[in-house]
């Protein structure tokens, strides 16, 4: 892979940079005095999205982009890096319309909507004047294998009649969220292919009998966007919101997958970089016992660890991205598992040794550490936990094994 950028792309970057450091991070205080006042969506982002767009930043995720639509056409290798610039302040992505889950929504709306749905979902959300979810995980299963999912979608005549419960839906508390996709079983045959036995369907919102339970806190810290728990009861939408065909919901799940976690593995590697500058920082101007703790020889191995670890981790993030770019979401499913195993693994390593440094602060949210290292942890179970991600590393290992039996015989030392 060449890893040397267009000269556009590190245009961009430096644009991106420049306008996080004027416009963004600026924000940032009052963005939290107004979420803890109860003011969402706070009065800052809306200002900051209009200037986003007049930057051209707008839209950078979606390589798939037609002239006609908003935004810049960026391949996955190329927004990478735009992405980690982004992370480093978890609320700025909105501002750039390239905020989770609505990413996700659009990449499966550009592939597989029709031009009715594309009219009504697509285009508003790429304009960014609404915002959407993803109904996949449910509270009664264990959804990290989807073929548990018990949620149903039954056709009645003209209508999809949708019964479940799903939880950690991001986005469903937002004021300006108008849509989800959920995904549920269409196909209750038990000898159907329990892989083609689900469908992906639009819900607006609200609709009869869609309720928002409760909005679940993540390691004691609650979204004011939501990260809830929906109850869908003899929910009704018409045929025509079914998306792409039925039977082939996790085809499209995985469609989605692939560069979302591209995007979440580059934003959390942004977070990382900015906890080893305040670890550094922190290290330098702090004394105990008569030294700075930059002269201690632990933190000087914390800070070389975290830097030789975050530089592992983005070469494997890219070369994910540049596989997805060269030979599609299916040659590079092996590479997501990795790069999603890593990075969320990486930023609890990380954020732990920043806490570390700063002491009790760290603890506190004086600093962005403590949400951050929740954040990590959560990471853990978003989009998959590590153990169905090590588990899809091994069987390629394994498979590999089988396919050349013996191979490693002649390495072997005999009597």
């Amino acid at each position: 892979m060449d890893f040397q950028y267009p000269q556009n792309v590190r245009i961009m970057q430096d644009t991106l940079r420049d306008f996080m450091q004027r416009h963004v991070l600026p924000a940032n205080a009052e963005w939290h005095r107004q979420v803890e006042r109860g003011t969402y969506p706070t009065e800052v982002i809306a200002p900051l999205k209009v200037l986003a767009k007049q930057t051209g930043l707008w839209n950078l995720f979606l390589p798939g982009l037609r002239e006609d639509e908003p935004g810049t056409r960026l391949t996955n290798l190329e927004y990478a890096p735009l992405a980690e610039i982004m992370g480093r302040i978890p609320w700025a992505p909105e501002v750039f319309n390239c905020n989770a889950p609505d990413t996700g929504n659009m990449e499966l709306l550009h592939m597989f909507a029709t031009a009715g749905q594309a009219d009504r979902w697509l285009k508003p959300l790429l304009d960014g004047d609404i915002r959407s979810c993803f109904a996949m995980t449910e509270p009664d299963v264990a959804s990290s294998d989807a073929t548990n999912i018990r949620t149903t979608i039954r056709r009645e005549g003209d209508e999809y009649v949708i019964n479940g419960r799903k939880w950690f839906v991001t986005g469903a508390e937002h004021p300006d969220c108008k849509f989800i996709i959920v995904l549920g079983k269409s196909d209750e045959r038990p000898e159907a292919d329990p892989h083609k036995r689900h469908s992906m369907v639009i819900v607006p919102f609200p609709t009869p009998g869609l309720e928002v339970v409760r909005n679940v806190p993540i390691m004691h810290h609650v979204s004011p966007e939501g990260h809830c728990e929906l109850l869908l009861k003899d929910v009704r939408v018409p045929v025509t919101n079914l998306l792409g065909e039925e039977g082939a919901g996790f085809a499209l799940a995985q469609a989605r997958l692939g560069p979302g976690r591209v995007h979440h593995c580059m934003r959390t590697l942004g977070q990382c970089e900015l906890a080893l500058e305040m670890m550094c920082a922190r290290a330098i101007e702090r004394r105990a016992f008569g030294k700075h703790l930059s002269e201690f020889a632990n933190v000087q191995d914390w800070i070389a660890y975290s830097r030789v670890e975050i530089d592992q981790a983005r070469l494997l993030v890219l070369r994910a991205a540049w596989v997805l770019d060269q030979q599609g979401n299916q040659a590079a499913r092996v590479d997501v598992s990795a790069i999603k195993l890593v990075a969320a693994q990486l930023q609890t390593r990380v954020l732990d040794r920043a806490i570390q440094v700063f002491g009790a602060m760290g603890l506190t949210p004086d600093t962005p550490l403590s949400f951050l290292w929740t954040w990590g942890r959560a990471l853990r179970f978003l989009d998959g936990p590590d153990e169905v991600h090590l588990r899809t590393i091994a069987r390629e290992e394994l498979a590999k094994a089988k396919a050349s039996p013996g191979s490693t015989a002649a390495y072997c030392m005999t009597a």
